[in-house]
């Protein structure tokens, strides 16, 4: 039996065609095979469908993830998989979102982009629109995650970061592995990739933005802090903080720290750094925030720290002590727990 693929297109520069007069506009993914002629000898179906709202991807927000959620819910037994074809600028954050909304997930979900429109001829979209195709088609190696194609390379979605703005290979994992390699032929690296799930798919669409980023620098004042941390309205923070989680040993910090959670809001501690992770306790300017009950982020990225902590808020906003023990369980791979 072929194996069915849905694509859904939300926008970005991958979506773009170049009209006689030299302009960039979206074109109709109806055309995908004049887009993409190679794909009419593919092996599978291709059928596909748009955001009734086709956005540059800076305007992302939790709304359009819903969007997305639920064509795939209500298309989830008629196809093999999933290619989502989305802007880079924010990529990372609806593949890391997309994860934690698909609780038990059977079926890949492959998102991609590029960094020059279908329509130039040197656009690198074709190929990442064919790879991606080809990995969720795939009937020999089943990948059921929510995933990043780019310029060869299949990352975990959750797991992934944009590291340029100018080169093709815009993406990349820092702690964890790639999933699969296209060259010649792809090359699957299954003891990476998750299992396949045997109970029945749930479906969590919910998403609280009440949230902010706090992010560390040298000279950070109270002002900053207070003002951020007495934000209308807010429920979580993801502090950014330097190494493997350290932050300023001032009491001034970690009594508004103190004085937030006190009030209900969950901080999670996240590193700067690119690669490593946070290890409370380890050195003394982060035994503070352990005391206090700041909660340990791991290797989690801040994409995935974000989207993990709106998820949370949005469906278990009435049970606060899960929600902070689930900031610092590993839910779909998106972060590594230190062995203890």
């Amino acid at each position: 039996m072929n194996s069915k693929i849905l694509i859904i297109y939300t926008g970005g520069t991958i979506g773009m065609v170049q009209d006689a007069n030299g302009s960039l506009h979206p074109f109709a993914m109806e055309r995908i095979y004049d887009a993409v002629p190679l794909l009419h000898r593919a092996n599978y179906e291709i059928d596909s469908c748009q955001l009734s709202n086709i956005i540059d991807s800076s305007n992302m927000k939790p709304s359009f993830w819903r969007d997305i959620a639920e064509i795939i819910e209500r298309e989830y037994d008629n196809y093999t998989g999933f290619v989502v074809l989305h802007g880079t600028d924010t990529m990372a954050y609806t593949a890391s979102a997309l994860s934690f909304v698909f609780e038990n997930l059977s079926k890949p979900i492959v998102l991609t982009g590029s960094q020059l429109p279908l329509g130039m001829l040197r656009s690198d979209g074709r190929e990442n629109i064919i790879c991606a195709l080809e990995i969720a088609a795939q009937q020999n190696v089943h990948v059921p995650e929510v995933c990043i194609f780019f310029e060869s390379r299949l990352y975990r979605g959750n797991r992934s970061t944009k590291v340029s703005a100018e080169n093709f290979d815009a993406f990349t994992s820092f702690n964890y592995p790639s999933l699969a390699k296209a060259g010649i032929s792809i090359t699957f690296k299954p003891h990476l990739i998750m299992t396949t799930p045997t109970d029945p798919l749930l479906v969590r669409k919910e998403f609280d933005s009440h949230i902010a980023v706090l992010k560390l620098f040298p000279g950070i004042t109270p002002e900053v802090v207070s003002a951020v941390l007495s934000a209308e309205g807010l429920k979580g923070v993801v502090l950014e903080t330097y190494g493997s989680g350290n932050a300023p040993t001032e009491p001034w910090f970690l009594d508004l720290l103190n004085d937030a959670q006190q009030r209900g809001i969950v901080i999670l501690d996240v590193t700067q750094c690119k690669a490593g992770a946070v290890k409370l306790k380890q050195y003394a300017a982060s035994l503070d925030l352990d005391r206090i009950g700041v909660i340990g982020g791991h290797d989690i990225t801040i994409e995935a720290a974000v989207t993990k902590m709106m998820y949370l808020l949005g469906n278990y906003a009435d049970r606060p002590e899960l929600v902070r023990q689930l900031m610092e369980q590993s839910l779909r791979g998106e972060l590594t727990m230190p062995n203890n």
